[in-house]
């Protein structure tokens, strides 16, 4: 094999003179990364690696106030350019604490191999029909992110159909939870939707069009019940190592988001697929319930599924401001793909990691003497 190349070495006055065009270097001891890519993606927002571009943001690594995990460290090494020239170490430090930090993704690395672990793949042909070989080494090799996209299928065709946009879920949906809330609401407005009618008619409960709103609301907080089911008992569930199918279906479902957790073709549900799960919640709803009070707790769900999708991509790619509840949601998020996979299975809320215990808990350090 080849040796490979020498890194490229910098010196002082052009990381300078880089920093000031807008370039965000960043370095750990010698060692320099180009973040300017990464910055948006933070989860401690933009300006916080702004300002320590042209620094030594080693000191951060263990936190306060967050210890970067082995995934942060091998993510940061996507983004390695060269190393810096001995003496240009003299690059003034950025103002502010390091405690202005709360995200998940990585500041800096100690030197590591990179990626060398993950290349079990080819990522010049699909991965789906790939992972399935991996047997014992998928668990640990899919929950180790990458910064780049991902082919599933060979025909562009299926492979086209197998993203989406983050706009098309709004798009397509929208429209849909109106009319159906209009349907709603008009249909109970006639006052020929009782509760329990099918088994008594002397103590059936009438429902009015004023109840609307309520079991609009009931629908939409059993979604964040189901968002939290399905993320951790099918998104999450380890398939067997010797089971080829099992693992291609993760990785189809959910593996494919944790590798690469960036990918913004992949953020969201295609409305095919998305289509059919709503429709078998629909039909669950129509056994259930009478016909309109199933329909109006469906299409709160509905709702709820809608702002799960445009929150989950906002978690993704958006930048809170610091101290809002969504900047809070984006670093407990981040957590959860880079070093907590076995918790923090809700996205738009935190609320049922409560009652199942899956939690992620606060980091704690130690005051120094």
């Amino acid at each position: 094999a080849a040796a490979m190349a020498a890194p490229r070495t910098f010196s002082g006055a052009e990381v300078r003179a880089r920093c000031a065009q807008g370039t965000c270097l960043v370095r750990c001891h010698r060692r320099l990364y180009d973040l300017s890519a990464f910055v948006r993606l933070h989860p401690g927002g933009e300006q916080l690696l702004r300002r320590r571009a042209g620094t030594d943001v080693s000191a951060a690594l263990d936190g306060p106030p967050h210890r970067h995990s082995d995934n942060a460290r091998r993510w940061l090494e996507q983004y390695y350019v060269g190393e810096l020239e001995p003496g240009g170490e003299q690059v003034p430090r950025a103002r502010g604490s390091l405690g202005e930090c709360r995200g998940a993704a990585p500041l800096c690395a100690a030197p590591v191999t990179p990626c060398a672990p993950q290349d079990l793949v080819d990522w010049r042909k699909p991965l789906l029909w790939q992972v399935g070989h991996l047997g014992e080494k998928y668990d640990e090799w899919v929950h180790q992110p990458v910064d780049r996209p991902i082919r599933l299928f060979h025909s562009d065709f299926v492979e086209a159909l197998s993203k989406t946009a983050w706009y098309v879920v709004f798009l397509v949906w929208t429209p849909v939870v109106l009319y159906l809330s209009w349907v709603s609401y008009t249909s109970l407005a006639q006052d020929n939707t009782r509760l329990f009618s099918s088994f008594t008619t002397e103590y059936s409960i009438p429902v009015h069009k004023y109840y609307f709103p309520f079991i609009f609301l009931v629908g939409m907080f059993l979604w964040s019940l189901v968002e939290y089911l399905i993320h951790r008992f099918v998104f999450h569930m380890k398939p067997p190592a010797s089971n080829y199918y099992l693992i291609t279906l993760h990785f189809l479902l959910h593996g494919q988001h944790h590798k690469s957790p960036f990918d913004s073709s992949r953020l969201v549900f295609p409305p095919v697929p998305a289509a059919l799960v709503i429709g078998f919640f629909y039909g669950l709803l129509r056994i259930l319930l009478p016909e309109m009070l199933g329909l109006s707790v469906f299409v709160g769900g509905l709702c709820g599924y809608v702002i799960y999708d445009m929150m989950h991509y906002y978690l993704h790619y958006g930048s809170p401001k610091k101290g809002t509840y969504l900047y809070g949601l984006k670093a407990y998020h981040v957590k959860h793909h880079f070093e907590h996979q076995k918790a923090g299975f809700g996205i738009s809320t935190r609320f049922w990691d409560y009652p199942f215990q899956t939690l992620i808990p606060e980091e704690t350090f130690e005051k120094e003497e």
